[in-house]
């Protein structure tokens, strides 16, 4: 009940979901110092305002919790406003993008680009097709997983990759007919060239986050899960000094920073509401796209290959070890099948050390859980394990997870399997590597289509579609509780920080497939509007 304070803000006439357990709609909501103080009704709440109150007439407009994206690479996202978008249907429409920036880049000048998918081209791209285009300019593309790229000879130059020098612990250097490295690395050898890529300076990556941001916001997001590096965690935290962090930030750090995190006394959780510690990030294999994803079983047409494998049991349950008894969780990448079999069995370890050795239980997650044995399917809920899932990963990814996979694909991207498991879904998009508008990745996880309708009415492997409140729980209350802020985000309850979006129609009561079209008219973080557009 409202008491003794006034509102700043009440919003009335309203069709307000509040995302509760009994999934409460309501008229009115009232807001003060960036929280919700009181929902209701128009005529309980208006009895509480002063002169000093705005009293917004919402006209039936649906307002629900904002939206947070619990996967992103933000400087990434930052670092891609400038570079080439090379997400093209054809190798040489991406060989003409290139030749363009050639010709209006300085000879010397690195060319950058990101999106690249030879799945869709039919094979991958070379150095010889870059090296036709110039020798002037080192050239470093990276492909639409994140998990390769691709470089021209003079770039090859410049890492010290050479004929001789092909072996790279956790990666992979592709070489051509002639024997010698063609342009292709994957896993660890992208980091030969990448070491050598000129970087943003702070000021510029502060001011590309701030792009990136108005962007968020324009999409309904009011948070986000960050997994760069300690230059974005520099980034953000000015932005945070400056009073121009307007979205609530978990940041995440890289398995190379542990030590440094453990000896200045990070911990999981430490920080406020605009901007705190989350997980360690470790990574137990590569991507799906390049076929680095580790399998039990060969990939489909190549006989004995399982992709890369960059952990064991033993060594990942040390590392999880290690860094749980400094309250530290970690996060872990796992797409293979295998990758997520190993992960799992160290988890099961820690679990038992917790009662053992009195190791803080955790809130551990896997990232993108993209393939599961069917023996470990309900692994991740019975070790209480968060599913940090993004589901426009499936849509993107279904013809290449078919040709490489085959039948496996029954118990890849299983969102209704982890629900029904009584797992924990926090969804995300992996942006850049997707898009980050969580209103694809809404229609990605209830249809499982892709925006042309393919592959059907019932889409693909409809036994994992989930419903669309489910869908919404996994944007917010997912989200918020891999946080550790599940009493103060995620829904709109009395106490809960003020973050809210606004639209001009029900998405529960519209058609599937309108999804992807809503735009929010208002966008609120913090008793802040962001974006009003009405």
């Amino acid at each position: 009940m409202l008491q003794y304070v006034s509102p700043s803000t009440i919003l009335i006439n309203g069709n307000i979901y509040l995302f509760d357990d009994p999934f409460t709609q309501v008229d009115s909501l009232a807001i003060t110092n960036g929280k919700i103080i009181a929902v209701g009704s128009d005529r309980d709440l208006m009895t509480f305002h002063t002169h000093s109150t705005e009293v917004i007439d919402l006209q039936g407009r649906t307002v629900i919790p904002g939206l947070t994206d619990a996967h992103v690479h933000i400087k990434s996202m930052a670092r891609r406003l400038t570079m080439i978008d090379c997400e093209t249907e054809t190798l040489d429409e991406c060989l003409d993008r290139i030749k363009s920036k050639v010709k209006e880049t300085r000879p010397g000048m690195w060319i950058l680009g990101r999106g690249w998918n030879q799945n869709l081209w039919g094979r991958f791209g070379t150095r010889n097709d870059l090296d036709a285009l110039t020798s002037q300019h080192p050239i470093y593309l990276i492909a639409k997983s994140g998990h390769a790229a691709w470089v021209n000879s003079l770039a090859l130059s410049l890492s010290d990759i050479t004929d001789t020098n092909t072996s790279v612990e956790g990666g992979l250097i592709q070489l051509g007919s002639d024997g010698k490295p063609n342009g292709v690395l994957f896993g660890n050898a992208i980091k030969l060239a990448s070491a050598f890529v000129p970087d943003m300076t702070n000021t510029a990556l502060i001011q590309s986050i701030l792009i990136v941001q108005h962007q968020l916001w324009s999409m309904g997001l009011t948070g986000f899960h960050d997994f760069d590096g300690p230059d974005a965690f520099v980034a953000l935290q000015h932005l945070h000094d400056e009073h121009n962090l307007g979205m609530r930030v978990v940041k995440n750090i890289p398995l190379d920073q542990l030590e440094n995190a453990i000896e200045v006394g990070l911990r999981t959780g430490f920080g406020n509401e605009w901007l705190r510690i989350g997980h360690i990030k470790i990574f137990a294999d590569g991507a799906l796209g390049p076929q680095t994803a580790a399998m039990v079983e060969p990939y489909a047409g190549r006989e004995d290959y399982k992709g890369i494998l960059l952990v064991n049991t033993k060594d990942l349950t040390d590392l999880i070890f290690h860094a749980a008894k400094h309250d530290l969780a970690v996060s872990i990448h796992a797409i293979g099948d295998q990758a997520n079999q190993i992960v799992l069995d160290a988890f099961e370890n820690i679990r038992n050390e917790e009662i053992s050795s009195k190791l803080p239980h955790l809130r551990h997650r896997i990232e993108h859980l993209q393939l599961l044995h069917p023996d470990d399917l309900h692994r991740p809920a019975s070790l209480r394990i968060i599913a940090s899932m993004q589901p426009i990963h499936a849509t993107s990814d279904m013809v290449m997870a078919d040709r490489h996979w085959g039948d496996r694909t029954r118990y890849s991207y299983a969102w209704r399997s982890q629900l029904d498991s009584g797992n924990t879904l926090a969804f995300g998009s992996d942006a850049p590597i997707e898009s980050p508008n969580p209103f694809l990745g809404l229609h990605a996880a209830v249809t499982r289509r892709r925006l042309d309708g393919s592959p059907g009415n019932d889409g693909w492997i409809p036994e994992e579609r989930i419903t669309l409140r489910e869908a919404f729980m996994a944007y917010t209350r997912g989200p918020a509780f891999a946080a550790g802020m599940e009493k103060r985000l995620g829904s709109l309850l009395p106490g809960y920080f003020a973050d809210l979006i606004i639209l001009a129609e029900d998405p529960f009561k519209c058609p599937p497939d309108r999804l992807p079209d809503i735009s929010p008219l208002a966008t609120m973080v913090g008793g802040d509007w962001k974006i009003r557009k009405f």
